[in-house]
């Protein structure tokens, strides 16, 4: 292909995925299959690849993420991300209309009603109709540049639709986790052993600030723009502003969805705060309250702003919702990985459009700071969290002789005693090799599809299996027979001969899978690819000390004592030592004509090349042992550099004393 066909089907290709992008995150009207998206966004990536001299900063390849922030820039507002007063009653929302009427005597106020999304405020710059920066409210005169973790989130459009918008203008919104997301998130944590997000609007914010752009890709953000902002408006109204902005390609409030609303008195706008403080539970995201803006530019103009906040919008918010309720006892759940959660076993009680049984008590200091006694009549609420919650004791109704709680000291499931760790909340059942629910959950993680993917078999099978006394620890599946499985209850002979089959075809599973499957405390997918890939061996993992393990990128003291103690335990060596006998992978499997020519090597490439394409240099990085990094720091050890490589970068660099090559050098290093 010529570079001329090459940049005409690149063309092609990222206008089909900005169009199919939009039509699937924002009009939720897919035309493809996500197979068929996905074989576009191949064909796109790889064409980049083979012709970076069409590098588009906004291409949909972009969406993936890749890029490492290690330190957010702080940039000053055009425009102040003011913060918007707060109301919580009818009174107060119509001593507010009253000065505003005040302030504008003899003039028409018309209103805007909008959601109040429970998240994290995002301002975006776009300059010719292409996404140009991102930046987050900070402190309202100046916020974060996170441009490159914005543009992994589906929903903002990384070039607009049409050609009536402004040449240069900013639209401001909120970024949010979906609920749905937002509970298979923290699956995925507890299933890693990490501690679970207390909301979704700590997770977006959080995720925001990410310094691995690809993490922020897999974390499933969304995001509204509602606010139009620029020099000289197109609109006289803020009503118009948006509706525009939505044929622009944004993700807006539509009042098709009630999700905004025109209202010119304060029966209309508590019409809709009414419906929504009730229907809010129905809703996919939080949202908590309600934001009333006047709609007129111009009376927004006039009506101006104090040091905080603008005077022509205000929030009406929701009380959390929040009942009373008898505390019957508590009950102790254990984890995968040994962790205790109390959890309050309630009079059933109707909270936010559900019955509640069951609320988080977190860990033993919130009992403590509570002072909860069992028999108490509590507070339960149903905020931001997707859990309720126990945040209160109705005093005036304990009972005199009620005793003070007891953590218990000893496992629910096991009765081993338990152990809390320095500097951390929950309580831990050290007995990982024989608690039932640790078993259990172990060998679930071991076979779950991110980690040995085992066809056949599920958390039923595992349970099964357990409670015949068929396997305790995962190297026991791969002992099993079909003639031990044909007497179970539901358990065909090729029910059977599947699962047979399905454990002893994941013995090709590749290292960094197996490391994950093994469920050592937080050590996640991530985590396990950078262990694997540095130590190559279990065996040199191993035997790796603190020191080597923190000296991996972005392994810190917490997982290095993590793995350091995990190893140290005479069972998991027993254990590794029967899955290495059993035919597992348990080193990197080197690629045909690598070596270790770059073993050591934190290396950055920038620019464009006439040999090599861009994602060629780095796969011939990784496998000659070296580690592509995506900037310039002081950990860098040499920079590969085309045509085109940035100034600053190059300034960078020099400063730093970072050693600056050629491709030809390059491919003199590797032997080609």
């Amino acid at each position: 292909m010529s570079p001329d066909e090459a940049r005409l089907k690149i063309e092609q290709l990222r206008k089909a995925l900005h169009h199919h992008n939009y039509l699937y995150y924002i009009k939720d009207q897919p035309e493809i299959s996500d197979y068929d998206f996905d074989q576009k966004l191949e064909a796109l990536q790889k064409l980049e690849a083979e012709f970076p001299q069409f590098e588009d900063p906004n291409s949909p390849s972009r969406r993936v993420g890749g890029g490492i922030t290690k330190d957010f820039p702080t940039l000053k507002h055009k425009y102040p991300m003011l913060s918007l007063s707060n109301t919580y009653s009818r009174e107060e929302l119509e001593d507010y209309l009253k000065r505003t009427q005040k302030a504008l005597p003899d003039e028409e106020l018309e209103f805007i009603c909008e959601l109040k999304y429970d998240g994290a405020a995002i301002s975006i710059r776009y300059q010719n109709g292409s996404l140009s920066q991102a930046l987050t409210r900070g402190d309202g005169s100046q916020g974060d540049e996170i441009t490159n973790n914005i543009k992994t989130i589906p929903s903002v459009p990384l070039h607009l639709r049409g050609s009536d918008y402004p040449a240069e203008f900013e639209i401001r919104g909120e970024v949010f986790m979906p609920l749905a997301g937002f509970a298979e998130l923290n699956q995925r944590r507890l299933q890693e052993g990490l501690e679970p997000f207390a909301n979704p609007r700590n997770s977006a914010s959080g995720s925001l600030k990410m310094q691995d752009s690809a993490l922020v890709a897999e974390r499933p953000l969304d995001c509204f723009l509602y606010f139009v902002m620029q020099e000289e408006p197109l609109f006289s109204n803020h009503y118009d502003a948006v509706m525009a902005a939505g044929e622009w390609g944004f993700k807006i409030p539509r009042p098709e969805q009630n999700y905004l609303r025109k209202a010119k008195s304060i029966d209309e706008i508590f019409d809709f705060i009414n419906h929504w403080d009730q229907a809010r539970h129905e809703l996919p995201f939080e949202i908590d309250g309600i934001v009333i803006k006047v709609n007129d530019y111009r009376q927004q103009e006039r009506l101006g702003a104090t040091a905080k906040s603008p005077r022509w919008a205000i929030a009406y918010k929701f009380k959390a919702e929040q009942q009373e309720t008898i505390l019957r006892n508590v009950s102790y759940q254990v984890g995968r990985t040994g962790a205790i959660t109390p959890v309050a076993n309630l009079e059933p009680v109707s909270l936010a459009g559900t019955t509640v049984k069951r609320a988080s008590l977190h860990n033993a200091d919130q009992i403590a700071k509570l002072d909860l006694r069992e028999g108490d009549t509590v507070y339960v609420e149903k905020g931001g969290e997707i859990i309720p919650k126990v945040v209160g004791v109705n005093f005036a109704k304990r009972a005199l002789n009620a005793p003070e709680f007891e953590y218990i000291k000893h496992c629910p499931e096991c009765g081993s005693k338990l152990i809390r760790l320095e500097g951390e909340a929950l309580h831990y059942c050290p007995n990982d090799t024989a608690c039932p629910p640790q078993v259990s959950g172990r060998i679930q993680h071991f076979i779950s599809r991110k980690a040995m993917d085992i066809e056949g078999m599920g958390s039923e099978t595992v349970e099964q299996f357990v409670q015949a006394d068929l396997i305790q620890n995962v190297a026991d599946l791969y002992d099993l027979q079909v003639e031990q499985l044909l007497p179970l209850e539901r358990m065909a002979e090729k029910s059977a001969q599947n699962i047979v089959e399905g454990i002893a075809a994941s013995k090709e599973i590749p290292f960094e899978r197996v490391l994950f499957g093994l469920g050592i405390r937080y050590v996640g997918e991530t985590v396990a690819k950078k262990l694997a890939r540095h130590f190559e061996t279990i065996n040199a993992l191993q035997a790796a000390s603190k020191e080597e393990l923190v000296a991996v990128d972005e392994i810190g003291e917490r997982i290095a004592e993590s793995v350091v103690a995990y190893f140290a335990d005479t069972a998991h060596q027993n254990l590794i030592e029967r899955l290495q006998a059993a035919g597992l992978q348990f080193e990197v499997v080197k690629q045909e004509g690598g070596s270790q020519t770059l073993a050591g090597l934190s290396i950055v490439i920038s620019g464009n090349f006439e040999r090599f394409g861009r994602k060629e240099i780095k796969d011939l990085i990784e496998l000659h042992g070296g580690k592509n990094t995506g900037s310039v720091s002081g950990k860098t050890s040499l920079i590969v550099a085309g045509e085109g490589m940035g100034p600053s970068k190059r300034k960078k660099a020099e400063d730093l004393g970072v050693k600056i090559i050629g491709e030809e050098e390059f491919a003199q290093m590797i032997g080609l």
